[in-house]
């Protein structure tokens, strides 16, 4: 089923479907990377805990009727995916102020930000995802005024549903990263994952932190804290 390797990032291997155009195969590494690149290290059974964490995301997103990239986890460490092209933005939907926007604009962390603020970076290692405007995406990218208009609403509607998503399992979403491509007839659909990895996640009687800024601050045992998503959503009916 698996076909040839079309694509690795930091975080994922992108594989074809023999026989098969319209779908791929992610298959999710143990590595873990923070400040684009600059610290890296691998934690053995990572990847187990992104992939099913995200699985089960994008399954409750496809019950509120969010168009996704997403069709089934195979296995622990790989999923079925629709064939995207990536548009080159990074939407940020920021609830609650935390990481790179608390030192760009000296915002104190945990100022809550009502409505959230949606942000757009732009998708590019060599220049390290620069923060850009509208009118940057709209000269940088294929993306059109509508489709910058849809991609935003679609953040924050995906928003909403995501904080009851986590609020039902004691964490608070400060903030997420989001990534949307377009399938092979031109729907603007959401892709790539939504993990700890891509989330900034509280547990909400304790504070702490509970994603990847375990591993960027050296606060404790990542995996720990993974398991301990993974536990809390598979323990929901």
């Amino acid at each position: 089923m698996k076909g040839n390797l079309l694509y690795e990032g930091k975080a994922k291997r992108v594989y074809f479907v023999e026989g098969n155009d319209n779908n791929l195969i992610l298959s999710y590494k143990s590595d873990a990377t923070a400040f684009n690149g600059l610290k890296k290290a691998t934690f053995e059974g990572k990847g187990k805990y992104n992939n099913l964490i995200s699985a089960k995301v994008f399954e409750f997103l496809h019950e509120k009727g969010i168009k996704t990239h997403f069709k089934q986890a195979l296995n622990d460490t790989e999923q079925l995916v629709i064939r995207t092209t990536i548009i080159p933005i990074e939407v940020v939907v920021r609830n609650i102020a935390a990481g790179s926007i608390t030192k760009r604009l000296g915002i104190k962390e945990k100022t809550p930000f009502t409505p959230p603020l949606v942000e757009l970076f732009y998708k590019n290692d060599e220049l390290g995802d620069p923060l850009i405007n509208n009118e940057h995406a709209l000269f940088l990218t294929d993306a059109k005024e509508k489709d910058l208009m849809e991609i935003k609403q679609a953040a924050l509607t995906i928003n909403s549903y995501l904080q009851e998503f986590f609020k039902g399992i004691d964490l608070t979403l400060a903030d997420f990263k989001l990534e949307f491509g377009r399938t092979l007839d031109g729907e603007i659909v959401l892709s790539d994952e939504i993990s700890p990895d891509t989330c900034r996640l509280w547990d909400r009687k304790t504070g702490e932190k509970m994603d990847k800024d375990v591993f960027r601050e050296d606060l404790g045992d990542l995996l720990k804290v993974y398991d301990t998503i993974l536990n809390r959503l598979e323990a929901v009916k």
